[in-house]
């Protein structure tokens, strides 16, 4: 059963990049023609698809995070990653990678990430 987990700062300062990385065990992210996605959750609210990743390596984001969400992938390293410019307290919230799109299989557990000064 493959498994995902999330990694990267729980804390970033409001204007900075979030950074934080999926490690994919038990299944090549480069395997199976899946894709790749991040997903959150921000305190007391639903859950938010952020972007995939597909098994080219092209990468396509919701409209309302396309001009500041970038992902990429470290097929030897099995891992994937996602970067979030000029964060603002609004980007406050638990954050997952999953496998998937649409058709989610595999989630992380999550990393909570808060945005504050």
């Amino acid at each position: 059963q493959v498994q995902l987990q999330e990694s990267g700062p729980g804390l970033v300062k409001p204007s900075q990049t979030l950074s934080l990385t999926c490690t994919v065990s038990n299944g090549s992210i480069t395997a199976g023609y899946f894709p790749w996605s991040w997903i959150r959750q921000p305190p007391g609210k639903g859950l938010e698809w952020m972007g995939v990743i597909s098994i080219d390596g092209s990468s396509y984001f919701s409209p309302s995070l396309k001009s500041r969400a970038s992902m990429s992938r470290d097929t030897q390293k099995n891992q994937f990653s996602l970067r979030l410019s000029s964060v603002t307290p609004e980007d406050t919230a638990v954050y997952f990678c999953v496998r998937g799109v649409g058709v989610m299989d595999s989630w992380g557990q999550g990393i909570q990430v808060t945005v504050s000064s």
